[in-house]
């Protein structure tokens, strides 16, 4: 099982719980719009991708597309957490990209099939480095980018998520429940687009995380 260093503590990754259509603009530019509850996927453990590691696109697709996200590491475990609650569930933060095969989603999209191929295949969940929690002490005044090539391409401010931190820890331990070492990818804004052989990828938020990858 893959795990996480925060600090001095280690975590067993257990589930990896994807939010989808958290950032209106990134909603808009995908042609959807955003409910009055989170849309959340799961990606296995077995997707996970760490830092110095080359990002290996599969054959099969054609059209890889990256989408950067602010991750929440969970601490302990919990159920029907409450609001006013939640961040005490939290470990640490990083900074992750939820690769999509787009053409394999467009089509299982077409097809009414689930998308787990598309979001989930090996290397698809892509994990920095983990800082604690008390490292981002207000997680909803940040702002991340990431930038290919040198070319800034994705920008973001967590005060502009519909679903803040904690209250997609109270959604997801009432529908789920929350395990130590599970994963909340929080959500991509907009800018998502394709990656390719050769690109070189850096993904920052504020000067606190810094992490490279480079596309094989």
């Amino acid at each position: 099982m893959p795990q996480i260093q925060i600090a001095d503590r280690t975590l067993t990754v257990a589930n990896i719980f994807c939010v989808g259509r958290n950032y209106q603009a990134h909603a808009a530019e995908m042609g959807s719009s955003i409910g009055a509850e989170p849309m959340v996927f799961l990606k296995p453990n077995s997707a996970i991708v760490r830092p110095g590691t080359p990002l290996q696109l599969p054959a099969w697709s054609h059209e890889i597309h990256h989408e950067t996200e602010l991750v929440v590491a969970i601490g302990k475990s919990g159920r029907h957490i409450a609001r006013e609650d939640a961040m005490q569930y939290v470990a640490g933060y990083a900074l992750g990209l939820d690769l999509t095969a787009r053409d394999v989603q467009a089509e299982a999209k077409k097809k009414g099939q689930p998308w787990t191929l598309a979001k989930g295949f090996a290397g698809a969940a892509v994990l920095g480095q983990f800082v604690p929690a008390s490292a981002i002490p207000n997680p909803a005044d940040v702002s991340f980018t990431l930038h290919i090539n040198d070319a800034l391409t994705q920008q973001a401010h967590t005060r502009d998520m519909a679903f803040d931190i904690p209250a997609l820890i109270a959604w997801i331990s009432d529908r789920f429940g929350l395990t130590e070492g599970d994963l909340i990818y929080t959500g991509t804004p907009e800018g998502v687009g394709p990656i390719v052989s050769g690109d070189q990828l850096m993904l920052q938020l504020g000067n606190v995380l810094h992490d490279h990858y480079q596309v094989a």
